[in-house]
């Protein structure tokens, strides 16, 4: 399983033919023993030898480039389990270090003078470990530059500048590891799929299982109100399914023998026995699990380039110390150069407003799942968006009721469903209720005991009289109600992607009650809010019918649409708008989205979508709002503007520290004091993600009202 990894993220830092070298984060409650981690890692076949630095949290490894490669290594570490131990440390990143390094900085100058040497040097070992480390691999890296800076500072007995060298630095790695703990923990736990009992068949009696020991070629039962735990197909029984969440169909679709069905579906009546074909870890939620395993290791394009652009600027000032000591021949001037440098601030702030954001992204009901995320969405430029539970709510309403009987009204044939239909939880019932409660004459009939025929309608008495209420194959095969003489209207109302519920009544067809999605009251705002934050085009994509699509576009003053698609349609256009240089973010939430999600620049999936659909996504919203949509636009673009004035401000702020420390202007502990405060700041700044916006909504609309038209 992977809840029980020792690892929770891997970070790639170097890497050679038979060489491997990572920073980790051990999982919470997971042993932090190097010695521990380093056995594990050895048993992992190709590998030859594991080296774990605690301090640093890197783990170089040493294998076979025949035998295995280093990103199946890191696959196999990040699935490893930990070790058991009586008692399990707590995975949270330790503050000792930290506490260490500045209870060393605050006892300074208050040590003997024989004792200050070696308490700066046990204090920077971690440092300087890693400077070898990096040394040895990479050559003159940031973590060189630092202990060189260090190292010259307890030559020349500076301790006060190495003692706070040693501590920022300290401190920088334990932000960075805290919100990057924050966020992984948020994410997971978000995305950590539903498992409970399962009613299983077995020997011929119905038994309760977990979750866990539901097999391939179980026969699984789901009957009213019970969510389908397995993909499979059906053995027996008949019910209505909602399969809204993996298809995107509003409509409960009838299931009996033979047919397929989905895990996460809900069955909204009858019984079902299912022959278990994937089960557990087997379907979506393993995928799901691995996803989130793996998606915070990717790092950004954005982070990246602050890395490669940190390393580059080490030569550059090891250049400037070298300069400044042949010009003035000051080993202080040059110690206090060293004290300074753009690495820190330049590698740590960019991941942690990342972390900051996706973290702030969590709590506002987004879940966004990267860095690269972030910056793609950012960049998008041409918002997609699917129909059915993303623009509407993928919840029926009553939109027109056509009585066909002289003497009876629209508001009599909704009364006269509703009347009989009240105890009936299916979601056509459920709206055509709901339309009765909201006429101004609501009146109830009188009526015999209910007969509910699955899959089909109801059917009741009133006055004598049989009526009943469902789907045309209900009123004209089984009940012999014909209906050929309003054909032209009943097709109308089909063309315009309407869902019908007939209505018999003594033997004649006395009306049609017409469904359809109903529009998000708050669709039209998302989409005007969209446009204001640089969004240039806004279309629409669905498999609905052209008539009702036009419509929805020009209610919603979108761009362009496309209708009567199939999934394979959707990713082609998007790959056609691709071709044209457009940066797409396409919102979707069904299984037929998942290959447009994939495919887009940037994929957002909402909050009732598939669990398919969650993991092609890059965002996904959790809460059924479309307003979060805008709000995750809103951030990214945030976070690119925050992400810019923190390199800005580091570049402006080191440059003026070195070319003063450079022309003799701070001493080395000034410079040091200067550099790391700034780096802190900065630091800070990031992670309190200033100018990141918090609990913004887009305005909603007031819900609009429907008329009900004869």
């Amino acid at each position: 399983m992977m809840d029980a990894g020792w690892m929770s993220a891997l970070e790639p830092v170097h890497a050679t033919r038979g060489r491997a070298r990572w920073r980790y984060t051990c999982r919470k409650g997971a042993p932090l023993e190097a010695r521990a981690i380093e056995r594990a890692v050895e048993a992992i076949g190709g590998v030859s030898r594991a080296r774990v630095n605690p301090a640093a949290r890197s783990l170089a490894v040493e294998f076979d480039p025949a035998a295995a490669t280093a990103d199946r290594i890191a696959l196999d570490i990040l699935r490893m389990a930990p070790l058991p131990r009586p008692h399990a440390e707590s995975g949270e990143p330790s503050a000792a270090p930290v506490a260490l390094s500045a209870a060393t900085l605050l006892a300074t100058r208050s040590l003997q003078p024989g004792l200050q040497a070696p308490v700066a040097v046990g204090t920077a070992i971690p440092l300087l470990g890693e400077a070898v480390d990096d040394f040895l691999e990479k050559g003159v890296t940031s973590h060189v530059l630092e202990a060189m800076a260090v190292a010259i500072s307890i030559g020349r007995k500076d301790y006060l500048a190495a003692n706070m060298t040693s501590f920022l630095l300290a401190l920088g790695e334990y932000l960075e590891a805290s919100i990057e703990r924050r966020s992984d923990d948020l994410l997971k736990h978000l995305l950590k799929p539903d498992v409970g009992e399962i009613w299983v068949e077995r020997d011929g009696e119905e038994i309760q299982l977990d979750a866990a020991e539901v097999r391939v070629g179980d026969t699984v039962i789901a009957a009213t109100g019970r969510v389908i735990p397995v993909d499979g197909t059906v053995l027996g029984g008949e019910a209505m399914v909602n399969e809204a969440t993996m298809t995107g169909e509003s409509v409960p679709v009838a299931r009996r023998r033979g047919d397929a069905v989905l895990s996460g579906t809900l069955v909204e009546e009858g019984r079902l026995r299912i022959y278990a074909e994937r089960v557990g870890a087997q379907a979506a939620a393993a995928r799901i699990a691995d996803f989130v395993e793996h998606s915070l290791a990717v790092k950004s394009a954005t982070q990246l380039e602050a890395s490669r652009m940190a390393d580059r600027l080490v030569p550059m000032v090891l250049g400037l110390a070298g300069a400044t000591w042949l010009v003035s021949g000051d080993w202080q001037r040059v110690a206090a150069v060293l004290q300074a440098d753009y690495s820190c601030a330049l590698k740590l702030s960019t991941p942690v407003a990342f972390k900051a954001a996706m973290y702030e992204a969590g709590k506002s009901g987004m879940l966004v799942k990267g860095a690269k995320a972030l910056e793609r969405l950012a960049e998008a430029d041409t918002f997609v968006f699917d129909k059915t539970g993303t623009l509407s709510t993928g919840k029926l309403e009553v939109t027109d009721s056509i009585a066909f009987k002289p003497g009876y009204s629209p508001e009599d044939l909704i009364n006269l469903a509703a009347s009989v239909e009240e105890h009936y939880f299916h979601p056509l019932a459920l709206a055509v209720v709901e339309a009765s409660r909201r006429l101004h004459h609501p009146q109830h009939f009188d009526h015999k005991e209910v007969e509910f025929i699955v899959a089909h309608g109801v059917a009741s008495v009133i006055d004598g009289r049989r009526i009943v209420v469902g789907s045309r194959h209900f009123v004209e095969d089984d009940e012999g109600i014909t209906t050929q003489a309003h054909r032209d209207t009943i097709e109308r109302l089909h063309l315009e992607g309407k869902t019908l519920l007939y209505i018999g009544f003594g033997g004649e067809l006395l009306g049609v009650i017409a469904l359809r999605d109903s529009l998000r009251s708050n669709s039209a705002a998302t989409v005007t809010r969209l446009r204001r934050l640089g969004v240039k085009r806004v279309l629409m994509l669905t498999g609905d019918h052209p008539e009702r699509a036009r419509a929805m576009a020009d209610e919603l003053g979108l761009d362009e649409f496309h209708a009567g698609l199939m999934p394979e349609d959707k990713a082609r256009i998007l790959q056609e708008l691709a071709a044209q240089g457009a940066r797409i973010a396409f919102v979707g939430d069904g299984v037929n989205d998942a290959p447009a999600l994939s495919g887009a620049h940037v994929g957002i999936s909402m909050h009732n979508g598939a669990d398919v659909a969650r993991l092609a996504s890059d965002v996904a919203l959790l809460e059924d709002d479309i307003a979060r949509v805008a709000d995750a636009k809103a951030l990214s673009i945030a976070t690119k503007r925050l992400i810019d004035s923190n390199f800005k401000l580091t570049v402006g702020l080191n440059t003026s520290i070195l070319s003063a420390a450079a022309f003799g202007l701070l001493t080395p502990v000034a410079a040091s004091a200067l550099h790391n405060g700034s780096t802190i700041a900065i630091l800070l700044r990031a992670l309190a993600g200033a100018g990141l916006p918090r609990g913004r909504r887009a305005g909603k609309a007031l819900p609009r009202e429907r008329k009900v038209t004869a």
